[in-house]
């Protein structure tokens, strides 16, 4: 695969899957332009781009629970590039559970402003550059939480709320756009293993068919749906969960989460 010519943005790109993509663009030879909360984590990711040898990469700041640090963020992009190639929506609140009455008022809106709201202001900023590319796409990082029914995770409600948010939005999202040549994918993993990508792990961690999912599969769906030809619509991306472990036979570390 190669993306030379694409321009990314990456929301939540100072770790775990967030950082893995980040990485995985520019190995690819993307343009990626990163953002967290923090400017010095995405400083950080930033970095270890370039120490790859790939000085197509820039940091930002983006609060995604504040809709004017998402003005901001696409402004400043705007000053860097005329177009946006692919948009991922990766960023989002994680909030752990299940209990209702855990969580205090402000986290709740934070887990929801960040999740739901962050994710339709992200498109709404960005499309205009993204109108402007050959080939346009927009990669939803969702969650089995976000489907119908699905209650294996231990998340909090505040935060299934948020990816249910995003999964109605992503499905008029991709019936509106699509007449304007705009490709919108959305993935549900369940919770899955993230390998540092830069680690001997990325490839060798077991990706059996009873291994617990990984991020290098979740990321080579991400590429495969991009590299398709522009008349190949991948709209969605579900995965089959690996069956409950009886709890002698859990894994000794938390498996990493989907947010």
């Amino acid at each position: 695969m190669n993306f030379a010519q694409h321009r990314v943005v990456i929301t939540g790109a100072s770790r775990d899957f967030g950082r893995t993509l980040a990485i995985r663009f520019a190995r690819h030879g993307a343009e990626v332009f990163l953002s967290s909360r923090s400017l010095e984590a995405s400083r950080r990711v930033a970095d270890e781009i370039r120490g790859l040898g790939h000085e197509h990469v820039h940091p930002f700041a983006c609060d995604l629970a504040d809709p004017a640090s998402i003005r901001q963020f696409a402004a400043d992009v705007a000053e860097r590039t005329d177009r946006v190639d692919v948009l991922v929506n990766n960023g989002a609140r994680y909030l752990d559970g299940p209990d209702l009455l855990s969580a205090g008022d402000d986290d709740v809106a934070d887990t929801l402003a960040a999740g739901a709201t962050g994710t339709v202001l992200m498109v709404k900023r960005f499309l205009p550059l993204l109108l402007a590319s050959g080939r346009p796409d927009i990669v939803n990082m969702i969650s089995a939480a976000g489907l119908p029914a699905h209650q294996r995770s231990h998340a909090h409600e505040a935060f299934y709320a948020a990816k249910s948010a995003q999964a109605g939005f992503a499905d008029i999202l991709s019936t509106r756009l699509r007449p304007r040549g705009v490709r919108v994918i959305s993935l549900y993993p369940p919770d899955f293993h993230n390998p540092d990508p830069l680690s001997p792990e990325w490839d060798s961690t077991p990706r059996g068919p009873g291994d617990m999912l990984t991020a290098h599969s979740v990321a080579e769906c991400v590429f495969f749906a991009l590299g398709q030809p522009r008349d190949c619509f991948i709209k969605s991306f579900h995965f089959e969960q690996v069956p409950e472990r009886a709890p002698e036979q859990a894994p000794e570390q938390p498996p990493g989460r989907t947010s």
